[in-house]
């Protein structure tokens, strides 16, 4: 199901580290997962742009929401149907918020997928050689454990850590929903620390572009177009 994805990343990602280690030297293959990384959510600001619109749209709505289920909390499909329609009049969508992250999933399980498969288009894939501060970017800290938690490559990954925490506090502090949703939306940037100790270096690195450009991405829309109510 991935394969030519993964082919066609292993072609963008190789061709940007060739080009980029004149400059960069061993840190090419990284620099070159950061640009497809922020050439990705480029393309996904579109998505970004209507779900900001959509949370100022539910946030507009949110009395009616509240009369809507008061009225109908016995009747769970009435206030369904009745949900739809106000959604619909409004021109809106209850999960508009969402598409960004779900448009990215199939780009990060090719990126996965192209650190953890040994050969790529019947090739034997080189990208799993290199290294980032002496890390492999194929390997996960788990593997990595045997060697020390304080051995160089370790110690990357600690740091990857680290970052990942300060982009899930911030991602979290701005948070605005209140109620369940809000409670999970603020307890989910973290997960991304767990994940990554799973996940091949290249794939937290990937985690953590895009966490930082989300966060950014989120303090600008909310005071461009959600504070704009």
């Amino acid at each position: 199901m991935f394969d030519v994805p993964v082919s066609i990343a292993h072609a963008l990602v190789s061709g940007l580290a060739d080009g980029l280690e004149p400059f960069s030297g061993g840190f090419a293959t990284a620099l070159a997962i950061v640009l497809f990384t922020l050439a990705l959510r480029v393309l996904l600001v579109p998505l970004a742009v209507a779900a900001a619109k959509g949370e100022r749209t539910r946030a507009r709505l949110m009395p009616e929401i509240q009369a809507l289920q008061k009225k109908h909390k016995k009747n769970p499909e009435r206030l369904r149907r009745e949900m739809a329609a106000l959604y619909e009049a409004e021109g809106a969508s209850p999960v508009a918020g969402c598409l960004p992250m779900f448009a990215q999933i199939p780009f990060f399980m090719v990126m996965y997928r192209l650190f953890t498969s040994a050969t790529v288009a019947g090739h034997q894939n080189a990208l799993l050689a290199h290294t980032l501060l002496s890390a492999p970017l194929g390997q996960n800290f788990v593997g990595l454990l045997g060697g020390g938690l304080l051995s160089p490559p370790s110690l990357v990954f600690v740091g990857l850590f680290v970052l990942l925490g300060a982009v899930a506090v911030w991602s979290s502090r701005r948070v605005t929903a209140d109620g369940p949703m809000g409670n999970v939306a603020r307890v989910l940037p973290f997960g991304t620390v767990v994940f990554a100790a799973f996940a091949p270096l290249a794939a937290g690195l990937y985690l953590l572009v895009s966490g930082a450009w989300t966060a950014a991405e989120r303090a600008v829309l909310q005071r461009k177009i959600i504070a704009v109510a």
